[in-house]
């Protein structure tokens, strides 16, 4: 568990939606405002629909919200739910740092030196 910040589930999610290009560049786009689904399919070399199922996985992680407007569903970036993978990642960075210096440090120690 990614230690008293979320659970593992929701860790689970934000981390496999975080691990495809095509996902974070959606999120990265979608930053920028709201933008239906169909605008964000003419950005990839894919089917609509294939850009439909990458906007899922982003809002099954709570990364995007989408929503109808007229005929068009729009996507727009949750900005709490980006802190939130940050200080995930960032967590998660720190925990291997902590190991890293304490190889250096058992390192250290075997130095004659």
């Amino acid at each position: 568990m990614v230690v008293d910040l979320i659970d593992d589930e929701r860790a689970d999610r934000l981390l496999h939606a975080l691990a495809d290009t095509t996902r974070r560049d959606i999120l990265r786009r979608s930053m920028d405002g709201e933008l239906s689904v169909s605008a964000l399919a003419r950005h990839y070399a894919m089917s609509f629909a294939a850009v439909q199922k990458h906007v899922a996985v982003l809002e099954r992680a709570g990364l995007v919200t989408k929503h109808p407007h007229g005929r068009e569903q729009r996507v727009r970036t949750d900005i709490h739910a980006v802190r939130e993978a940050t200080r995930v990642l960032d967590h998660l960075e720190a925990l291997w740092r902590a190991r890293i210096d304490a190889v250096d440090a058992l390192l250290a120690d075997d130095d004659p030196t």
